[in-house]
């Protein structure tokens, strides 16, 4: 993969610098209300959490360090907004959910954060805020993108069973004759000398996977390309199947070939986009109607 420019980072980190300033980030009054970002944002999120939410859960989403939030919470209980109690369904958690005064300043909070966009907003015609909501959405739907890890893991683990049941409970849903999950890899087909298995993480939850197998000297076959749909629309398989590539590459093959339904046309689209030719069967997978090729560059 080619390195990121010193002019890429440069940009994104003169966004940040001009952004986090025009919002208030900075300020130890966020919004002009009592306390800082981190600690309004943690009311936040437990406000949207209905009926409340575990610690070890706002620590996961928040990406925060266990005593760190352990001490915002501490300070927002001392002040009547959030109470905390053991979980009912593990005692070893501990759930925080908003008091009264703490849905009141949640509310308020969100008042001030719409006026607050709304100013910013009003110096912008109506095309240009579209413009900009276009931008925003491109934007965040990157970065999403880019903080999610493809690692390679034995095909046997619990993470790789995981997406492969997701998979397979999926595209059970969307052929017309289902489908039998004595079709998919086997661990020792996926695993060592015989093959690779990725997993795509999404903080620290698998968003996705796919799958590499020797098919002859030479030949690599990929097998199970599958996105969860909360990280669909993202650009997340294209990455899966560059990982396989390069994975396949790696290994000494020379080409990979894969199969797909009939009745999964945005993968074929995928693949096209992405180099591959289409030929002649050259399995007899029930499930396949169309087979791909695709020659790699070992460089």
């Amino acid at each position: 993969m080619k390195p990121v420019s010193m002019e890429d980072v440069t940009a994104l980190r003169r966004f940040n610098r001009y952004f986090t300033r025009r919002i208030g980030v900075l300020d130890d009054h966020y919004l002009g209300q009592d306390r800082p970002l981190g600690e309004a944002r943690l009311l936040f999120e437990i406000h949207e959490s209905t009926s409340g939410a575990s610690l070890r859960e706002l620590r996961t989403r928040l990406g925060l360090d266990a005593g760190y939030l352990s001490r915002m919470a501490k300070t927002l209980e001392a002040q009547d907004l959030v109470r905390t109690s053991v979980h009912p369904d593990d005692n070893r958690l501990r759930r925080v959910e908003l008091t009264p005064a703490g849905r009141a300043e949640v509310a308020e909070q969100n008042r001030r954060a719409g006026a607050l966009v709304a100013g910013l907003l009003q110096g912008l015609a109506p095309g240009q805020r579209t413009e900009l909501t276009g931008a925003l959405a491109t934007a965040q739907r990157l970065l999403r993108l880019a903080a999610i890890t493809v690692a390679l893991v034995p095909g046997a683990s619990p993470d790789a069973r995981t997406c492969l049941d997701a998979y397979a409970a999926d595209i059970d849903a969307r052929f017309p004759e289902g489908f039998d999950r004595s079709a998919l890899v086997r661990p020792e087909e996926v695993s060592g000398d015989a093959g690779a298995f990725f997993v795509a993480y999404e903080e620290s939850r698998p968003v996705g996977c796919g799958a590499l197998r020797r098919l002859e000297p030479g030949a690599g076959e990929i097998r199970h390309v599958w996105v969860h749909p909360d990280a669909r629309r993202l650009g997340l398989a294209r990455r899966l199947l560059a990982a396989l590539e390069g994975e396949a590459a790696a290994r000494g093959f020379d080409v990979v070939r894969l199969d797909t339904h009939a009745a999964l046309t945005e993968a074929q689209a995928m693949y096209r986009a992405c180099g591959y030719r289409e030929i002649p069967r050259y399995d007899d997978n029930v499930y396949a109607a169309h087979w791909f090729e695709k020659r790699l560059d070992r460089r």
